[in-house]
């Protein structure tokens, strides 16, 4: 591994501006990394090799503008996200041949910005998983031990980051698809609030779920990238329209002496790995001996949070991807004799069994008799969710739990158990439903497993800024973990 690639994105962008690495010197080291470690991860599905060092050729001749704050960093972004001339394919069958004309809100912010796109990170298919497993096309592996699942549904996005690929990634985070393989990769993940970056070019699950956020190895350069990406875009109904705050130069504005830390009762309960629980009780231990105060707090409707967050996110799910037809957008099944033939082939042979059966499931709990029982009192319960949050919230500067109950699994372990797979996202999909921010980061390895264990800081709405600054205090505390050799 280069010297380059093991450098944060902090220390590239200000070893770019001062011109001790070209862009194309950067790129080549990234790209170099790519072909190393690519047979052992499969974090990508694309690399646009061309593309990547045409930009940075482009950037040297221009030179470094210090008003560009990604100047020359190149970056990877979720296959979810559109990027213009660049195939897009959500890792399924159906986009397989899919080029979009335009590019994102945040993938054309990340332009604007100066970054370099690398290529486009695996996925779960439709982001419909916990383990990028799902994807039509590959299943990435744990740069931390390659035996081991990524977490998903941004597995390639927290992979890529991990195993030095790149400086950041983008991915969605629909019920913790940020979070979760951050924390089993070991790196560092935002979900921020709903509404504060733009969804426009995010091929969607749940609409009223979905968020953009950063994979970073640092805090410091989540702050940055979260900077870039935020802000209002009138295309994008759900944008919210208040300013964007400059995120890194406030990291100290709430010093962790002093802090306030919620820590929900229900999260540290049955379900929890013994290895899991021990480091996240270590991490508070720890964080008190430094000045921040620990406060008992309740979420009453933790436990009917699984079941609300499937029913609303089935249901859009099952909505969002109807459009997917064989005529309007998708694969079209070749040699059909009728209309119904064409969309039963298309749909059959486009979509994998998660897919599916998240459709069905959908389809269902909105059918007509079914509305009320199910779709309607999860919307019910949501807003009980987010109100207990928001009490709790009062109490505290932020909340402080586990993000998965496990440390990485075994690839292939829950293949065939989607009940036990749906119950990795416990500890993160409530955020969703509350549209709250979290911040996930690693706290810790397992006494068991050696591998990483993450905790998230959960804020009030808007206060990305408390929260990445309680999370660059924690840091100190629990220093990010090596680039792993590979």
């Amino acid at each position: 591994m280069s010297d380059i690639t093991s450098l944060s994105l902090t220390q590239i962008a200000e070893a770019l501006q001062r011109k001790t690495y070209s862009a194309v010197e950067v790129t080549t080291s990234c790209l170099a990394r790519i072909d190393a470690t690519e047979p052992k991860i499969a974090a990508l599905l694309t690399v646009d090799r061309e593309g990547a060092l045409a930009t940075a050729q482009a950037l040297d001749e221009q030179g470094p503008d210090p008003a560009r704050p990604l100047w020359g960093v190149p970056v990877t972004v979720k296959d979810a996200l559109s990027t213009k001339g660049l195939r897009t394919t959500a890792a399924s069958h159906i986009l397989d041949n899919y080029i979009p004309y335009y590019d994102a809100f945040v993938v054309q912010k990340l332009r604007e910005a100066g970054a370099i796109i690398l290529g486009k990170a695996n996925m779960d298919e439709f982001a419909m998983g916990s383990t990028t497993e799902n994807s039509a096309y590959k299943t990435t592996h744990n740069p931390r031990d390659t035996r081991k699942a990524p977490g998903g549904s941004s597995g390639g996005s927290a992979a890529s980051v991990t195993a030095g690929q790149c400086f950041a990634s983008l991915g969605t985070d629909t019920g913790g698809s940020i979070r979760q393989p951050a924390a089993l990769c070991g790196c560092v993940g935002l979900k921020p609030t709903y509404g504060r970056v733009s969804r426009y070019g995010v091929i969607a699950y749940g609409s009223s779920l979905d968020q953009v956020g950063p994979l970073t190895r640092t805090v410091n350069d989540c702050a940055h990238m979260l900077a870039v990406i935020a802000g209002h875009d009138k295309r994008d109904a759900t944008s919210d329209p208040r300013p964007v705050p400059d995120y890194a130069a406030s990291l100290n504005i709430r010093p962790l002496k002093g802090a306030r830390l919620g820590i929900p009762a229900e999260f540290f309960g049955n379900g929890l790995a013994p290895e899991v629980q021990t480091a996240c009780h270590k991490a508070m231990d720890a964080a008190a001996t430094q000045g921040a105060e620990l406060v008992d707090v309740h979420l009453p409707h933790t436990d009917a949070a699984i079941a609300t967050y499937y029913i609303i996110a089935m249901a859009e799910a099952s909505s969002n991807l109807a459009r997917y037809d064989g005529v309007r957008y998708g694969q079209r099944a070749a040699h059909c004799t009728n209309l119904e033939e064409l969309y039963v082939r298309s749909r059959s042979e486009g979509f994998g069994q998660e897919v599916k059966r998240r459709i069905m499931l959908g389809a269902y709990v909105l059918s007509s008799g079914y509305y009320d029982a199910y779709y309607r009192k999860a919307a019910q319960v949501r807003r009980l969710i987010r109100d207990e949050y928001l009490a709790a919230l009062d109490h505290c500067d932020a909340l402080w739990a586990p993000v998965s109950p496990v440390t990485a699994w075994d690839l292939g372990s829950h293949a065939d158990d989607p009940l036990q797979m749906y119950l990795m996202d416990a500890y993160t999909l409530s955020l969703n439903l509350a549209g709250l921010p979290g911040l996930s980061m690693p706290v810790g390895l397992g006494q068991e497993s050696g591998l990483p264990v993450g905790m998230q800081l959960i804020g009030k709405p808007f206060a990305e800024t408390e929260l990445l600054s309680l999370g660059h205090d924690l840091e100190y505390i629990f220093p990010p973990l090596a680039v792993p050799t590979l």
